[in-house]
């Protein structure tokens, strides 16, 4: 009998299980059982067409016919043994087992899914190389002899780079693809990572090169992440989507200051440098096999996943034209700018200064401080989550798109705000650290509020507009850091949380008045 004919027919595994000399029978996962009945042998010509009958019976003791399945065989007389019956099922066994065709579970994930975690994983290397020099300031300070100011130099080189790829990252990934510059990008930022220490031996012009060197590979990063998603994620999924995708940069966070501490220790400053940096590779590698700049280009997409991307997804074909004038005479466009500005005053300030924060007004130790800054981080990253999944569930509800937006960015605003302020109150380094994550956790509810809003507004130009605003945020993490360390060298941290407070407020007003979450821009 002809093992894979009967397998692909019936798409059932079977182990064998000898219960006679004579008639073999197999069991399946299904609770059933199979006894097949073997023909009497005679003397037919030399090659014919041999039918076996298979009975199905089930664990009630019911019998039924199960059918027929030929096979073309070539029949030899022979004589039923023990020896050879056990010889022959277990020959039957291996046949039927080498005939199965299973589908590996990974091979039916959704591939939009893919796309999400890689660019969730994409992410994740972003803050580790980028939060590792807030742990690394500090012992380079030390043998260097840099003061505040300096440090706070160093810091915001990395956002000169930055702030000048925001709209050309948008400009190139609307136009040549997300794949080929999100790919570049972690190649780019990658290497700047390795060469950073190198870099700061040679002297602080060429650190502040480097660094700025690595800001314009992270630049281009969210303008091509949110290109990607634009195209193959759905607008039912997208709160989620983008929610895990930043979520990434958070656990980012989290890694890289709870491993620099300890490779710093035991390994010296520079191999936090060399062995965030060498990640990047193997992220390469698995984005350059498994991605694709939209359902269109991927042949492996299945067709019922490719139909609900299409029919959902609004961006369609790259632009060919930029309507800048159309573009910013859009209030909500000014409207996102605006609260991008003010929204990233407040977070950059916090991941650049958090660690020296903890080492001098709560006095913990570098160990302490790298450990103790995880925890407002792995807040932000389970609160963007759930702020994605209450977003998305509010749509699916029947709530407008705006009303979503507005709720989700109003308490990214006013809990930060809230909890900055009472940092001045506390007196233990725990309630310090509690207020810290609040803030934190409240602000990540941004990921479904303005963070989404470009996808809403303009998905076919979603990737200029995140490189528009996100220019204005960068902006603010230039000006803050830098901010920081004069305001600390001529006041105290009271002020430097008054301003963030501030902004977070004038961000609240603008975004209620002047949002939408409805499409402005064809």
């Amino acid at each position: 009998m002809n093992a894979e004919t009967f397998l692909i027919t019936n798409s059932l595994s079977l182990s064998a299980s000898l219960t006679s000399p004579k008639l073999p029978e197999f069991k399946c996962r299904r609770r059933f059982s199979f006894r097949f009945l073997w023909p009497e042998i005679h003397r037919p010509p030399s090659k014919f067409r041999n039918c076996v009958t298979a009975e199905l019976r089930n664990i009630s003791g019911k019998r039924r016919n199960f059918g027929k399945v030929w096979a073309d065989v070539k029949p030899k007389p022979f004589e039923v043994s023990s020896d050879s019956a056990v010889t022959e099922s277990v020959k039957l066994r291996d046949a039927l087992n080498d005939a199965v065709l299973e589908e590996k579970w990974w091979e039916h994930f959704p591939r939009r899914w893919v796309i999400v975690i890689l660019c969730f994983s994409a992410f994740l290397l972003c803050n580790m190389d980028r939060v590792n020099m807030s742990i690394a300031i500090l012992p380079m300070s030390a043998e260097y002899g840099w003061n505040l100011t300096t440090v706070g130099l160093i810091q915001s080189s990395f956002f000169w780079g930055y702030l000048l790829t925001q709209v050309a990252g948008g400009i190139w990934a609307d136009t040549l693809g997300g794949k080929a510059v999100l790919g570049f990008a972690v190649v780019w930022w990658s290497i700047a990572t390795i060469l950073t220490p190198v870099a700061a031996k040679l002297g602080l012009p060429f650190l502040l090169v480097v660094r700025a060197f690595m800001g314009v590979g992270e630049g281009v990063a969210m303008p091509a992440m949110n290109n990607m998603l634009s195209k193959w994620v759905p607008v039912s999924e997208r709160s989620r989507s983008l929610a895990l995708v930043y979520s990434g940069m958070y656990l980012g966070s989290v890694t890289g200051l709870a491993f620099s501490p300890y490779l710093i220790h035991t390994f010296g400053w520079p191999s936090v440098f060399f062995s965030f940096g060498s990640l990047g590779t193997v992220w390469f590698a698995a984005w350059l096999s498994k991605a694709s700049n939209s359902p269109l280009e991927d042949p492996s997409l299945r067709p019922a996943e490719k139909k609900l991307i299409l029919s959902s997804s609004l961006s369609k074909e790259p632009i060919k034209s930029i309507p800048w004038k159309l573009i910013l005479s859009k209030r909500p466009v000014w409207a996102l700018i605006v609260c991008h500005f003010c929204h990233n005053w407040g977070t950059f300030i916090l991941l650049t200064w958090m660690p020296t924060y903890y080492h001098q007004v709560l006095k913990f130790n570098l160990s302490d401080s790298g450990l103790l800054c995880v925890v407002p981080w792995l807040t932000m990253a389970v609160s963007a989550n759930l702020g994605g999944w209450i977003a998305d569930s509010l749509v699916s509800k029947g709530y407008s798109v705006t009303t979503v937006r507005k709720i989700m960015q109003t308490i990214g605003f006013l809990g930060p705000a809230f909890f900055l302020t009472q940092l001045s109150h506390v007196d233990s380094p725990g309630m310090a650290v509690l207020c810290m994550s609040c803030s934190q956790g409240t602000d990540a509810f941004s990921q479904s509020g303005l963070y989404s809003n470009h996808q809403d507004i303009a998905p076919r130009y979603s990737g200029i507009l995140l490189g528009l605003s996100n220019t204005a945020g960068v902006l603010a993490g230039v000006l803050g850091t830098a901010a920081t360390g004069y305001i600390l060298q001529h006041g105290s941290w009271d002020n430097v949380f008054e301003v963030s407070v501030g902004l977070y407020l004038v961000g609240t007003v603008v975004w209620n008045l002047f949002s939408t979450g409805e499409k402005i821009l064809d």
